[in-house]
């Protein structure tokens, strides 16, 4: 059985998606921080922003958080700082393969790059050969 939407319609179980807001003031400082590596685009998406590195698709601002793509290279910095993934549904068990960067990694450029660098790695090696 479905729930009903307050207009009487019917919505699909187990696909209530999260707002992924970002505010301007947040991906700007997110962008100025990346400087350092250079060619760092950003997209809207689904009302969050998807960040690219020369076509790379290698983060995403959700309400106010950075999440970077991770893979068996580079996911034990962020368990190791006890960071969350990605999880767009709020009512699905799944995940995607980008966590959350810590507080004292965003606020330092240098620091944030190198992170930036490894999920860019992890996409480039997750990326379907051509």
């Amino acid at each position: 059985m479905r729930k009903s939407d307050d207009k009487g319609g019917k919505r699909p179980r187990g696909r209530t998606l999260r707002s992924l807001k970002a505010t301007e003031a947040f991906r700007s400082f997110v962008l100025d921080q990346l400087e350092e590596i250079g060619d760092v685009t950003s997209r809207s998406m689904f009302g969050g922003v998807g960040l690219y590195h020369r076509g790379v698709f290698f983060g995403i601002i959700a309400r106010d958080v950075l999440y970077l793509k991770v893979d068996e290279g580079n996911r034990s910095d962020y368990t190791r700082a006890g960071m969350k993934p990605f999880k767009p549904y709020r009512d699905r068990p799944g995940t995607m393969q980008y966590y959350a960067v810590p507080l004292a990694v965003l606020e330092s450029a240098m620091d944030l790059t190198t992170w930036a660098r490894k999920a860019v790695a992890a996409a480039e090696r997750g990326a379907p050969r051509r």
